[in-house]
């Protein structure tokens, strides 16, 4: 009786997690409705700007932060959102002037901000809010940055190795500064954390892999493709051959390493480090995934978003695992 009381009571919290970003988003409009000072509709004004950016862009980020401890929940939003921003860039512009100029944005921005004086754009604001309430790193932000300002240049990636760098420098960076929000600064926290940012950017690629055929381009490693003997137009119109199948694979196959790498470091981590890794759960997800469709990139069942991630979100969040 007692384990069924227990479970129906875990079940309750899990509604209430499901359910949670439509009330963070009533209660934000709300405060900034009634507040009577132009500084305060402000602060959440650029709260909401970033729920909504985050929870369209990157929706399983969101869901991640919404299982962070209330005390760096939005700062962690904030970093997130400062991310989409640059991570959208790319799909944004026509032409790579246009995006080097948003890149500059953000340089500038960047600049101003770490000198307390930030512009007023929602994420930038945000951001400083962040910055000073945690004391982040000005390097790992300056490193997305130039790294995403360099993926402008719209090539493929020459080897896998070159795909990891990318990944290192983007994800992980990322996962660096929210390990900051969490107020963790651990070497295993640290190598755990660039292990599944290389995951994590390898999985995006592979998710991207429609898309990006539909638009005929291919960022696939090249020396993976080249390996199985097939080409960018194989890739472009959607073959699924074996050889198809075969890169897809090797490719799953690096990112799966370094998942397991990562979590050879759960029992020297702090446990403070555990909620800023939740995104481990997606990353597993797309591979299983991907392996039951027999690494058919194209498969509709990869095109749709898992019903059940929020509760595997939920449970690896309860048992402390990633």
């Amino acid at each position: 009786m007692a384990a069924i009381i227990d479970w129906r009571r875990r079940g309750r919290m899990f509604q209430r997690f499901v359910f949670c970003d439509r009330h963070l988003f009533k209660l934000a409009r709300r405060n900034a409705s009634l507040s009577s000072k132009p500084p305060a509709v402000h602060l959440q004004n650029d709260q909401e700007h970033c729920l909504q950016l985050v929870r369209t862009r990157d929706y399983e980020g969101f869901l991640c932060s919404l299982l962070l401890p209330p005390e760096s929940r939005r700062s962690s939003i904030a970093v997130r959102a400062f991310n989409v921003e640059l991570a959208q860039i790319k799909d944004l512009v026509s032409q790579k002037t246009m995006g080097l100029v948003r890149m500059q944005f953000w340089k500038n921005a960047l600049e101003e901000i770490f000198r307390d004086d930030p512009p007023h754009q929602p994420v930038a604001m945000e951001l400083w809010r962040a910055i000073k309430k945690h004391r982040l790193t000005k390097g790992w932000f300056s490193r997305i940055i130039n790294t995403r300002e360099e993926d402008l240049n719209d090539r493929a990636y020459r080897n896998i190795q070159e795909l990891e760098t990318y990944a290192d420098n983007t994800q992980s960076s990322l996962l660096y500064l929210l390990l900051e929000t969490q107020g963790v600064k651990d070497i295993h926290a640290d190598h755990a954390a660039s292990h599944i940012g290389k995951a994590q950017g390898i999985v995006t690629c592979l998710r991207a892999v429609p898309y990006h055929s539909s638009k005929r381009k291919v960022y696939l490693p090249m020396d993976i493709c080249m390996l199985h003997g097939i080409s960018q137009e194989d890739i472009m119109r959607g073959s699924q051959e074996k050889p198809v199948k075969d890169v897809i694979y090797d490719i799953a196959c690096q990112a799966h390493v370094h998942l397991q790498h990562a979590r050879s470091f759960s029992e020297k981590l702090p446990p403070a480090a555990v909620p800023a890794f939740l995104q481990t759960v997606s990353v597993e997800d797309y591979l299983c995934r991907i392996r039951r469709a027999d690494f058919n990139v194209f498969h509709p069942s990869l095109q749709k978003r898992n019903p059940l991630l929020p509760l595997h979100l939920y449970i690896s969040s309860w048992r402390r695992k990633y």
